[in-house]
């Protein structure tokens, strides 16, 4: 999470009260304001409480309006209302929810039968807070299988871990929290992903893994995950080198199996040990819910595995926190349990199709250029198009936010830093008729930023709210 600092005077400022709120108080109402940064002296009627709250938040952007983030912003009223009943459920405590427990079973199963696993019933896997908890324990697995492998051969060595440099934030931490060097595959010219051979050249004998992304949040594509894992065997075969892979279906992974299903990238290749995806993306789950599986218990080593015994019952698990609530877990088995193959096939072929028509339109336009068009991931990539001088991606970020358009503008990294973009994520949600508001307000903006004398956003992160 984001780091916060207070204010520099903690009574710089106090909650304005109206007096509506407070007149219902049965002890007379409020005499003053609360503060913001200290809690208060005295409790405040539920009321009141919940008014002040409720309009800080109306502040807050439009969700549904948010073409920056991946994750779920609708779910149906049924879904809320289990979600409702199960917050107060702890998810560790298997012992005292066993139906929980059970349902966040059954969800493994579902994933690992629909990724191939070669024996779905010896998958292993868990829940998670998000693809960010999944991909660190992920990386502890390959670190230990790597340890267990080579502590004798290698005293001492530093692990690293290859992978591009498009891979979402989560892997850097990773790195630097455990301490594995963090070797990069930068971009080059149009490809802004991965490249399987320069992955291989990097790895060595120190090498945990490689880390392949079915999804690239920079531009939507799909890394070729069939293709490193041929790269890898072939380096097997010259050094004896087994390098695993794991691959990062944060977004991919619950689009792939629906869309591609004549793309191998998951367990059906032997090389991938484990996958991860976020329930709450295009899992149709609102957040936060991740999945982290393995193909056997070979690629999951026990020792990672802790059992305790204090609420009840032994539980087995593997998690970087305990407690959190079940009922993100209730609800992605709610969504696999109301969709079924056939649902989420119409649900991530209706976005899809959204994102590659809203693509084609913008393209259109003549102002734009596209890097990517919506064909793999729902999401998209544009640029200004050449001889376009009078704004620039981040003008347009700029005034789309007055609309209440949140699309983020960014630069990206070595070897492309000279390469700033648009990024549109088409969610369920975001339907045809949305789109056609988005191209409307987008259409109106064109004239006037055309005539502006050149760019005129100086404070390019103040002008999207967007980092990798």
């Amino acid at each position: 999470m984001a780091l916060h600092r207070g204010p520099e005077r903690h009574e710089a400022r106090t909650v304005s009260v109206n007096p509506f709120f407070g007149a219902a108080d049965p002890v007379g109402g409020m005499a003053e304001a609360p503060p913001t940064h200290r809690l208060p002296d005295a409790p405040l009627p539920p009321a009141t409480a919940y008014q002040l709250v409720h309009d800080e938040l109306m502040l807050d952007g439009n969700s549904r309006l948010n073409l920056a983030t991946f994750v779920t912003t609708w779910m149906e009223p049924q879904a809320g209302v289990l979600m409702a009943e199960c917050r107060d459920k702890n998810m560790i405590d298997k012992d005292e929810y066993p139906r929980t427990a059970e349902l966040e079973r059954r969800c493994v199963a579902m994933l690992a039968d629909l990724w191939n696993a070669p024996d779905p019933s010896a998958a292993v896997g868990c829940s998670t807070t998000g693809s960010s908890e999944a991909c660190m324990l992920a990386g502890m697995a390959l670190k230990r299988r790597w340890a267990r492998r080579n502590a004798d051969r290698y005293p001492g060595a530093r692990p690293n871990l290859v992978m591009g440099i498009n891979v979402q934030v989560c892997w850097e931490k990773f790195c630097a929290f455990w301490e594995v060097e963090a070797r990069q595959v930068p971009m080059e010219g149009d490809r802004f992903h991965l490249d399987p051979q320069a992955a291989a050249e990097l790895c060595d004998e120190n090498t945990i893994g490689v880390v392949g992304i079915l999804g690239s949040t920079f531009d939507g594509s799909y890394e070729p995950v069939a293709e490193l894992c041929a790269a890898l065997d072939a380096l097997q075969e010259r050094t004896g080198l087994d390098i695993p892979v794991h691959v990062d279906g944060a977004s991919g992974g619950m689009v792939a199996p629906f869309l591609d299903e004549d793309l191998v990238w998951d367990f059906r290749l032997p090389r991938v040990a484990s996958i991860n995806c976020s329930g709450h993306k295009y899992g149709l789950v609102y957040p936060g819910v991740g999945w982290a599986l393995w193909r056997d218990r070979e690629a999951l080593p026990e020792e990672l595995v802790f059992r305790v015994n204090y609420l009840g019952g032994e539980m087995p698990t593997f998690a970087l926190n305990f407690s959190r609530p079940g009922a993100q877990v209730v609800a992605q088995y709610y969504t696999f349990l109301r969709l079924g193959r056939e649902g989420y096939r119409a649900v991530q072929r209706t976005t899809r199709d959204v994102a590659c028509s809203l693509a084609g339109r913008i393209a259109a336009l003549g102002d734009f250029r596209l890097l990517t068009r919506g064909d793999q991931l729902p999401v998209f990539a544009l640029t200004t198009a050449d001889g376009i001088t009078s704004y620039d991606v981040f003008d347009v970020s700029r005034r789309l936010r007055e609309g209440g358009w949140l699309v983020p503008a960014y630069t990206f990294p070595a070897h492309r830093e000279d390469l700033s973009v648009l990024r549109i994520v088409c969610r369920n949600g975001f339907s045809h008729d949305l789109a056609d508001l988005f191209l409307d307000d987008l259409t109106r903006l064109l004239p006037e930023l055309r005539r502006q004398p050149h760019p005129l956003t100086r404070d390019k992160g103040a002008a999207t709210g967007f980092h990798h």
